[in-house]
């Protein structure tokens, strides 16, 4: 019979999409067929399932993790942010529309149904289902219709462990004010807590333990330190872009702008790595680094929204600068359509401007279309003719003299531009850096030797480590314990 469990936050970021990750992986390490599930994510960093259609590249992780191919039902509602107040609504791996905040919450209870047709077909093939909560169920302005939280778990009747962050501060109000305020019906769902991300002696957090079940009655099912394999693994969301917005001394100097609508910036994760290489993500408000011999435009949810925010930034005319001093740009996806000379949207997919003025890097055009192109995809490079594999999700497509230049090779047909110069290129390929002969090629023209090996296998070390902390830290059996058959 299968179980299933599901680890909720006390808010977000507190580590959850990490825990499940690697009790996957120690699920699956004790042979189980385990699969993840996340009822409904918000993010920009989207992959592409192996079923087709998108995902979160969280739960892309945790399926990598489960040693299982993604599908679109382990996230059958993804929100991908375009503005301030709205989103699109992918569902079951394609797109449905587009809501503001306050239109979605209308829409939520219309949605339950996929969410729960999708955790059927994932609990038919598994012993073992670990869902994943969104934000908070404290958030009780937002229990009416909700599906990401205590609405799902208390609709599927699946246990709920609740997450509190100890590093962030508060972690004993944040559990017994959860407790406090949650109805009786969703309070009856938790079966324990875990306390994550704890620095120093454990032991001196005994009498915190006493003082939560003193309050709540809750078990606490383990204390989990700082799991240092985690900054291996891709981020979530563009909030942990924060923590990675560091220089450090020498080496190649890679730029990256953190556009507002940043999408799939895990893109860089293989750069990263590199120990000859100083990659730099580069605020808003702050300048593109004069010394950086390559800068790189990630993907965007809105190009023509980002594209205006690049020139208040002031960053054109610094890419400018850059491509005068002789310094290299790539695009990718988004970036990619920026570098053209215009961008139009003629059907108002992005809701703003029907043409925008490109940054002129490259002499192509692109025209937004409603059609999304979403697939996994081997490819090879062009100029270093080298195996490439990686996904396409974007709108539009991009012609122009550059073309005739292709950076890549995408099934047999051209891809990307490449300027006359040879300065400037752009791909719609996600993925691109993965490639550890491409990656060390690219560094090389830069005389800079590739040293950080194989990233996928660097990955799946990661989680192997994870996996064995938890299986000391908490256990494989008290994980197993807590979980509950479906439907009970």
């Amino acid at each position: 019979m299968t179980r299933a469990l599901m680890l909720q936050g006390t808010g977000s970021d507190v580590g959850k999409t990490v825990l499940v990750a690697g009790f996957c992986r120690l699920a699956a390490n004790h042979g189980l067929r385990v699969r993840p599930f996340k009822p409904q994510n918000m993010s920009n960093n989207a992959a592409v399932a192996d079923d087709g259609g998108e995902i979160g590249r969280a739960q892309w992780l945790q399926a990598l993790a489960c040693r299982t191919p993604a599908s679109v039902h382990m996230n059958p509602v993804l929100l991908k942010p375009q503005s301030e107040t709205g989103s699109q609504i992918v569902v079951q791996g394609k797109v449905a529309g587009h809501a503001r905040g306050r239109d979605y919450q209308q829409l939520k209870p219309k949605l339950l149904a996929a969410v729960l047709e999708s955790f059927a077909i994932v609990s038919a093939e598994a012993d073992l289902v670990l869902v994943e909560g969104a934000g908070s169920p404290g958030e009780i302005n937002l229990r009416a219709g909700d599906i990401a939280n205590m609405g799902f778990a208390t609709a599927a009747k699946v246990p709920v462990v609740l997450v509190g962050d100890i590093d962030r501060g508060g972690v004993i109000a944040s559990l017994v004010g959860t407790h406090t305020i949650l109805p009786d019906e969703d309070r009856a769902m938790i079966v324990g807590y875990l306390i994550n991300k704890f620095r120093g002696d454990v032991s001196l957090f005994d009498d915190g333990i006493s003082a939560i079940a003193k309050f709540t009655g809750w078990q606490c099912l383990g204390v989990i330190p700082w799991l240092a394999p985690a900054a291996r693994l891709p981020a979530e969301d563009s909030v942990a872009l924060e923590r990675l917005v560091q220089t450090t001394a020498g080496g190649l100097k890679i730029a990256v702008p953190m556009l507002s609508r940043i999408a799939n910036f895990d893109d860089f994760d293989p750069l990263k790595a590199e120990p000859g290489v100083n990659l730099v993500f580069v605020r808003p408000g702050e300048r593109l680094p004069e010394d950086a011999r390559l800068v790189i435009l990630p993907g965007s949810k809105s190009t023509v929204a980002d594209l205006a925010d690049f020139r208040r930034q002031g960053w054109d005319r610094d890419l400018l600068a850059h491509h005068r001093r002789g310094g290299h740009i790539i695009g990718i996806c988004g970036g990619y359509q920026m570098l053209g000379r215009q961008v139009s949207d003629p059907h108002g997919l992005e809701g703003g401007e029907s043409v925008a003025i490109g940054l002129g890097l490259l002499d192509i055009e692109t025209e937004l279309a409603p059609e999304k192109t979403v697939r996994n995809i081997d490819a090879r490079a062009a100029e270093h003719d080298v195996a490439l594999s990686g996904y396409e999700i974007h709108l539009g497509m991009s012609r122009g003299n550059d073309c005739a230049r292709p950076m890549t090779i995408l099934d047999g047909r051209p891809d990307g531009a490449i300027s006359t110069d040879g300065l400037v290129s752009g791909t719609y390929l996600h993925g691109l850096f993965d490639s550890d002969i491409y990656r060390e090629r690219l560094l090389a023209g830069f005389g800079v030797s590739g040293g950080a090996g194989s990233h996928r296998g660097e990955v799946d070390a990661a989680l192997d480590a994870i996996a064995a902390d938890l299986d000391r830290l908490v256990g494989f059996d008290r994980l197993m314990q807590a979980a509950s058959p479906i439907g009970h």
